[in-house]
């Protein structure tokens, strides 16, 4: 399964899974992170939240980068490309978001693959991966995840990365334009809730 490592507070967390490797995003990462998308948007775009205008810009990106790291530093969200380990090539993203503490111990996964790399069991091994992260590494007791009903790619791959159907919620979040009902899906760790363990980081 999955290694993970904290590797030095420059080179930033990386996690190792099946023929990937998930990273924080770099500034240096713009022009392919822009290229993929570009390519992707209309495969994309049916299941994320409307592009703004400069979404695909230089500044756009570099205030998701500053945004990432005020998330990652205070412990609520923890955002990774996902390049493929054989040549690193970006093909995706995965985020895990909305991370609580205290009674609750959770949080939430999201991810987007590119089109040209859809399809290819990339995607499901990042997950697989920031499962581990998320269960052994910051000791959460609970993941969640939601999509679309249509989006029958998304619910096989969860249901192969270990989440159950759990419910169904009414116009759930903004997506591409509307309010979209959308399932919910869970997943508990399999070893029981830990204690974040002292890494030096705020978690």
């Amino acid at each position: 399964m999955a290694l993970l490592d904290w590797i030095a507070p420059e080179s930033g967390l990386r996690i190792e899974g099946e023929g990937v490797l998930l990273r924080p995003p770099r500034a240096q990462d713009y022009a392919e992170w822009r290229d993929l998308r570009t390519r992707s948007r209309a495969f994309l775009q049916p299941w994320e939240p409307t592009w703004p205008a400069d979404d695909l810009s230089r500044a756009s990106y570099r205030r998701r980068l500053m945004a990432y790291a005020r998330d990652r530093d205070a412990g609520v969200a923890y955002p990774f490309f996902v390049v493929r380990a054989a040549d690193e090539a970006l093909t995706g993203g995965i985020t895990l978001s909305n991370v609580r503490r205290g009674v609750a111990q959770m949080g939430s996964v999201g991810y987007w693959c590119g089109q040209p790399f859809a399809r290819q069991g990339l995607t499901l091994a990042a997950v697989r991966a920031l499962n581990a992260f998320a269960f052994r590494t910051l000791g959460l007791h609970r993941l969640e995840a939601a999509c679309i009903p249509q989006n029958d790619p998304s619910r096989r791959l969860l249901v192969q990365a270990g989440y159950s159907e759990e419910g169904f919620a009414p116009a759930y979040l903004k997506i591409n334009g509307a309010w979209r009902d959308h399932v919910l899906f869970g997943q508990l760790n399999p070893d029981g809730a830990h204690e974040a363990p002292d890494m030096g980081v705020s978690v």
